[in-house]
């Protein structure tokens, strides 16, 4: 019984952030006081910015912003919408352009993390098959500690990049785009509990994902152990 309701605490807290924040943008997935659409709302927020050199396209890939080519992603959805959630998540994406032109130190280390985690996972192709190859042939029992730290630093990663993530998000969230919703005549004053709700709703997204890196890397520590 103990295990069962542990596990379903577990499901609860890696799951439930993302059924909650594709509730609350669906709850809110309406009409809007700013006229535009989502990416209208946010050229608007770059011009009055002015972020030189940053575009808004829509992305299949969802919504996010991209620094090396410095664009603003929304799908479709919010790309096109005249809703709070649209103009809500592109004053989100808008400020992690924000954080780019101003050099926010934790999303620039994010970049070089991202990075970094791109380059190690590429490596574990030849940690999971060639040093066990090399190990057998020269019949080198150190190989296998080699593939042990290898895997420790695959499975650390992931963590890190979400750990770096947090407070790139909570910034972009609450100290920037709540903030610009709050400055101009985007919505009206009564819908701002509404934008921070979404806001709220998405952050615990990333929250949950570092807490699942997490759960990862103890479920594999105790695997390892064995």
């Amino acid at each position: 019984m103990i295990l069962l309701v542990a596990a379903l605490l577990i499901l609860v807290i890696l799951f439930g952030p993302q059924a909650w924040a594709r509730y609350t943008l669906a709850r809110y997935n309406r009409d809007a006081y700013f006229s535009g659409t989502g990416s209208e709302f946010a050229r608007l927020l770059i011009e009055e910015l002015g972020l030189k050199g940053v575009t808004v396209a829509v992305s299949p890939l969802g919504d996010h912003y991209d620094p090396e080519q410095k664009s603003v992603g929304l799908r479709p959805a919010f790309a096109e919408g005249r809703t709070l959630s649209a103009v809500v998540v592109a004053a989100h994406e808008v400020a992690h352009a924000l954080q780019h032109a101003r050099g926010y130190p934790p999303l620039l280390a994010r970049g070089r993390l991202i990075r970094l985690a791109n380059a190690v996972d590429r490596c574990g192709t030849l940690i999971f098959i060639v040093f066990p190859l090399v190990g057998i042939v020269l019949k080198a029992p150190f190989m296998g500690r080699v593939i042990l730290v290898g895997a420790g630093i695959l499975l650390l990663m992931p963590v890190l990049v979400h750990l770096v993530t947090l407070p790139v998000e909570f910034d972009a969230s609450f100290n920037r785009a709540l903030p610009l919703l709050k400055s101009g005549p985007y919505i009206p004053e009564e819908d701002l509990p509404a934008a921070r709700r979404i806001l709220v709703a998405c952050a615990l997204t990333y929250v949950a994902a570092a807490l699942a890196g997490f759960f990862n890397v103890w479920r594999w520590a105790r695997v390892l152990r064995r």
